[in-house]
């Protein structure tokens, strides 16, 4: 028998208060205003507070900002600094080259260095100013359907135990009932990937391609990397047939943004991101940037690189995808946040009129596709539509490809090229060179470079440890037995956070979870080469507590 839920009926809930979402709500809360209106919108944020869980390099392009509002130079932004000056180098074991001259994706003159969380705090600031209700520590469970028609969103319940009975401080989530939902729920959405699996809306689409980025805030004791200097790499220490890179970019007070990204379309099942950014810090290049600081943050995500190609259906009876959520980043810039801006006020718009009219179903909302992809979003995104398939198992064909693309506008010698999910190329042990079957050896010295745990703890996770796991294994024999013998169980290394370990006793390995570790970057619900593992939201608050990040 389903029990009584407390039901709030809005006219468009947003789910997640990332840049995406809070535009959103930001211009339905303008739209109201110019209607005379009182806003009837709700957005949900998983995180204990706005910023909680926000993580990015970052560097903002202000295009989408200054379009959803022009006078945001007077409003006291946080940002960093703008940026000063870009460097591209390619790094070999113990040397580098610096690039002569940058492409233009690389080239950030008039963009800043911010963090995303101090934005997203501020961004949810001008939201409350414009009457529209933020809740926290509310995540979105599940989706509310009438048929195939989404009518809102269901909040996640609160005091489960471990075994899904009720403790006594149990309190059952709130139906929000809402004329047009909008997930902005950031990279791999629990509710979008459902959605999108649910309503074929993927199909005729390219499959979406991930990274994961590592990053670290680090305060300097002097003054020797310049407040929005921009630093990225190629090369070390990934191998020839693997693609990411690193960065460093110049904040406030002598902090510096350190990070690197990895695709998680790797071969090698035992590439590990935390341990790549470790090595990456020792580089000779790298490490008198750092040296002598003081960690002061660590946090990691996923970020969906697939491009023009990848981008599903963007809408359905009730409901629009916006931000990562629907995959609308810029690979080739590294940049989602002025995009996840301007789909977002977008997205507004179609909600607002669909709202007003009383009409929701997916012909209505097509509308907001069609003006996703006729503005500069769609043409942006056009221009690298192949970008990341270029370097797909190799970077000097990757450069090749790339190189071509630049002169015929995106389109290099095959468009579109083919794509293939991240797990899919992960090589079984048996396909691999004996000298790469075992794990990178690496030494943590505790003071420059660290283990997982000491990022998680730089993270500063919390979860309630008497609740149901968010990370639902479909199927630990096949983890226990068939995982390690043919790919040496990746999950103990692709999770940045130390989520999975295998235990050995007697003679046999068995999967153990620390789900309490988790920093909610979904790598694991990408890179899985089975697909067992299921992302969900844990109790609301749950998850990181980035500051800076």
């Amino acid at each position: 028998m389903e029990q009584e839920r407390e039901k709030l009926e809005v006219d468009v809930a947003v789910v997640g208060a990332g840049p995406a979402g809070l535009s959103a709500a930001l211009r339905l809360g303008q739209l109201a205003a110019e209607a005379g209106k009182e806003p009837n919108i709700v957005v949900l944020e998983k995180g204990m507070a706005v910023g909680s869980h926000a993580i990015s390099g970052a560097l903002l392009d202000p295009l989408g900002l200054r379009e959803l509002m022009p006078d945001f130079a007077g409003k006291n932004p946080p940002f960093e600094a703008p940026v000063s000056g870009d460097d591209l180098y390619y790094l070999t074991g113990s040397g580098n080259f610096k690039f002569p001259f940058l492409p233009a994706s690389m080239r950030n003159h008039g963009n800043y260095v911010i963090s995303l969380g101090k934005f997203t705090r501020w961004l949810s600031q001008m939201v409350e100013e414009v009457g529209v209700e933020i809740f926290t520590g509310f995540p979105g469970a599940e989706l509310l359907f009438d048929g195939d028609k989404i009518v809102g969103v269901r909040t996640g319940d609160r005091g489960l135990d471990k075994h899904g009975e009720k403790k006594p401080n149990y309190e059952p989530g709130v139906d929000i009932e809402a004329k047009v939902t909008i997930l902005a729920e950031g990279s791999r959405g629990s509710l979008t990937k459902a959605l999108v699996k649910k309503l074929n809306l993927d199909s005729g689409k390219h499959p979406q391609m991930y990274t994961t980025g590592v990053k670290e805030l680090w305060q300097l004791p002097d003054g020797r990397f310049e407040a929005g200097k921009v630093v990225h790499t190629l090369g070390y220490p990934l191998d020839s047939r693997t693609f990411g890179g690193g960065f460093l970019y110049g904040m406030a007070e002598n902090k510096v943004a350190a990070g690197f990204v990895v695709d998680l379309g790797y071969e090698n099942p035992f590439t590990d991101p935390h341990v790549i950014m470790q090595r990456f810090k020792t580089h000779p290049l790298i490490e008198p940037m750092l040296k002598g600081g003081k960690l002061l943050c660590w946090g990691a995500k996923t970020i969906p690189e697939g491009g023009y190609y990848s981008v599903p259906r963007l809408y359905a009876d009730g409901v629009l995808i916006v931000g990562d959520s629907g995959g609308l980043l810029d690979a080739a810039r590294i940049k989602g946040i002025h995009i996840a801006m301007k789909s977002g006020a977008l997205a507004a718009e179609t909600a607002w009129q669909a709202a007003g009219s009383g009409s929701s179903d997916a012909e209505t909302l097509s509308a907001y596709q069609k003006k996703v992809m006729g503005d500069w979003i769609g043409f942006e995104l056009h221009k690298v539509r192949n970008f990341h398939q270029a370097f797909q198992g190799s970077m000097a064909k990757g450069f090749f490809h790339y190189g071509l693309q630049m002169l015929t506008g995106g389109k290099g010698l095959v468009d579109p090229m083919s794509a293939e999910e991240n797990h899919k190329r992960t090589r079984m042990l048996k396909d691999l060179p004996a000298d790469r079957r075992r794990p990178a050896e690496v030494k943590f010295d505790g003071e420059f470079t660290f283990d997982k745990l000491t990022g998680v703890y730089h993270s500063r996770t919390k979860h309630e440890e008497e609740q149901p796991c968010h990370l639902v294994i479909a199927d630990y024999d096949i983890c226990n037995n068939r995982c390690t013998e043919e790919y040496g169980n990746p999950c103990q290394y692709f999770c940045p956070a130390q989520v999975y370990e295998m235990e050995e006793a007697d003679g046999k390995k068995t999967l153990k979870l620390n789900p309490s570790n988790c920093v909610h970057c979904k790598t694991c619900d990408i890179a899985d080469p089975y697909e067992i593992i299921t992302w969900v939201p844990p109790e609301g608050g749950g998850g990181p507590q980035y500051t800076d990040l």
